[in-house]
């Protein structure tokens, strides 16, 4: 491509500048005031019901009537510097088309209009989007500028120039393969020297911007946990984690590994010269608004370097308890239970079983004016307003013992440590509890009752287990059935002897499954929900536990005393119709009821 367009004409096309400088950083009520599309009596108006509802002067004067939706956007991008254009009355070259691939201009709904001196002019519909100009800057490799447009005319330009094109990284990858040559050459041997520029080169190549972008993009959108790029000695493999599930994409070409690796740091702020010890680092990126926050962690292998992205996407993220899929009578005793003012609740389950994402929904419940509460992670996945909230930093002695010893010290009322892995950090949670603190934390356990002989044989003694302990919550994800394609299904003998159930059992229950369809990826599945054990401290329990009895005797009387184990829950979950019985024999055991 180059920088000027055919027939000597610039690329791109005029922009409206016409007292856009007179108007930066100017009180949107006098931009709208200075146009004449107010009146003194709505701005005073607008003013007013801005004091008692605190929402923003636009969307009050727009609920008013006052003015029309593109005559706010229009003074808002004159507010923030940014010319208007009529997207219909122009005339883009396609070379100009060509620097913003279909998938970005259709997930963050821009259209470019002009490629001048290495800056690259984009028409959007909302012009208090600034963090989507920060995308594209990242994800294009440019300089870029916003334009304000309506919504309307971006989806007519969308579908003129883009038509019904579909960018797939199958179709990514094939463009690459058929192009091969230039970078493409470069070393497939992760232990060979390479000087930082050419480093560089391969990083920014319009190619592996492109692949990598998409497989950001299609990651976020199918909603992935993670995103796996594994070197091996042969090939370059590419994997999504949906739904606690690892799938896997077409392999781009072996020697890309060392180009993407790069690029992946570059975006992350990495060190892309070194390629021996593991990095750390994140990107963050606003798709459509929402913010999304992708933890890199970078580790050197035998045939290059291995990168694994988690996708903290926060417009998935609903901290509510009554959503996570507790049954209601757990609900309601869990619910009594982290309102109290001292003592421990655990919750426990192998690593991504969703720990982290119940008590943050405990923490979002009884999170009020009137409760200092402060948290320790490894990592912080999520912030959380009003919670002060801690990062362990081992490298630094900043660990869970030392974090949790200068918590106690700023005054708090309920404390999250984000998971009990020795017998220090276990005392200390327990000081805290019986010092008028509630602490919140996790254990690595099968079960309920197994958190009790953990905490045991860590050394904690069992009179101060009963005089801390509250609950222990045990819990599991189980993937949920596409409701696009969920259908009634008669299960075979086999499948409900691994429930250890016979037919007459069920005889009157319905079972169903996925057939598999588009808005699953013809997968039968789409979500999870949790399944769960929960196991309140009473009395009598409190009495086995200073007898140090037996994990099976205490689960026995957990169980009588109304505990539902994990396989029952799984059970009732099948028979509601929300999971299939493959998913419970996957996550649960028999043994366990």
């Amino acid at each position: 491509m180059t920088e000027q367009a055919p027939d000597g004409l610039a690329r791109g096309i005029p922009l409206t500048e016409t007292d856009i400088a007179a108007e930066v950083g100017v009180r949107l009520g006098q931009i709208l005031l200075k146009r004449g599309l107010i009146t003194e009596d709505q701005l005073n108006e607008g003013l007013k019901r801005q004091l008692e509802t605190h929402e923003v002067l636009g969307q009050i004067l727009l609920d008013m009537g006052a003015i029309r939706k593109d005559e706010l956007n229009s003074a808002l991008g004159a507010q923030a510097g940014m010319p208007t254009v009529d997207l219909d009355a122009v005339t883009v070259h396609q070379d100009v088309i060509d620097h913003v691939s279909v998938s970005i201009a259709t997930i963050y709904k821009v259209v470019p209009v002009s490629f001048e001196h290495g800056e690259l002019t984009v028409a959007m519909a909302d012009p208090m989007n600034v963090n989507s100009l920060d995308d594209l800057r990242m994800m294009l490799g440019c300089e870029v500028r916003g334009a304000v447009s309506n919504e309307e005319a971006i989806e007519r330009a969308l579908l003129k120039h883009y038509g019904s094109a579909i960018e797939t990284v199958e179709s990514v990858i094939g463009e690459i393969q058929e192009q091969a040559g230039g970078y493409g050459d470069f070393l497939s041997d992760a232990t060979e020297t390479i000087d930082l520029d050419s480093l560089e080169e391969m990083a920014e190549s319009a190619p592996v911007r492109r692949l990598l972008n998409l497989v950001l993009l299609q990651a976020i959108k199918d909603e992935a946990s993670d995103i796996h790029f594994e070197p091996f000695e042969d090939e370059f493999k590419i994997r999504y984690r949906i739904d606690g599930v690892l799938y896997e994409m077409v392999p781009p070409p072996r020697h890309l590994a060392l180009a993407i690796s790069s690029r992946i740091k570059v975006m992350a702020n990495l060190d892309i010269a070194e390629r021996r010890l593991p990095q750390d680092g994140r990107i963050m990126l606003n798709i459509a608004g929402n913010p999304v926050d992708l933890r890199v962690s970078v580790l050197p292998t035998m045939f290059g370097e291995s990168v694994v992205m988690r996708v903290l996407d926060r417009s998935l993220l609903k901290l509510d308890l009554d959503r996570i899929g507790m049954r209601e009578h757990e609900l309601k005793a869990f619910r009594t239970e982290i309102q109290k003012p001292n003592g421990i609740i655990l919750v426990t389950g192998p690593t991504g079983c969703g720990k982290t994402t119940t008590l943050y929904c405990c923490l979002n419940e009884i999170n009020r004016i009137d409760t200092k509460i402060i948290t320790t992670e490894d990592p912080v996945e999520y912030d959380l307003e009003g919670i002060m909230q801690v990062q362990i930093n081992p490298e630094i002695g900043l660990d869970f013992v030392d974090c949790l010893r200068h918590i106690l010290r700023q005054d708090p009322d309920k404390i999250l440590v984000g998971e009990i892995r020795d017998l220090e950090t276990a005392q200390i949670a327990v000081q805290a509890s019986l010092t008028g603190h509630l602490v919140f934390s996790t254990l690595h356990t099968n079960d309920a009752p197994g958190a009790i002989t953990r905490w045991v044989e860590i050394g904690i003694e069992p009179y101060l287990i009963t005089s801390t302990l509250e609950d222990i919550l045990a819990q599991r994800l189980v993937r949920t059935i596409c409701v696009k394609c969920k259908e009634e299904f008669k299960p075979t003998e086999e499948m409900l002897w691994e429930l250890d159930l016979t037919s007459d059992q069920v005889k009157e229950r319905t079972f169903y499954y996925g057939t598999g369809c588009g808005a699953c990826n013809n997968t039968g599945y789409r979500g999870r929900t949790g399944i769960f054990e929960l196991m309140v401290i009473s009395d009598h329990l409190r009495e086995l536990i200073v007898k140090r009895v037996s994990t099976g005797v205490i689960r026995e009387a957990a169980i009588a005393e109304g505990m539902q184990p994990l396989r029952h829950s799984g059970l009732a979950a099948i028979y509601d119709g929300i999971t299939t019985i493959e998913e419970v024999v996957r996550e649960t055991l028999v043994e366990q009821e």
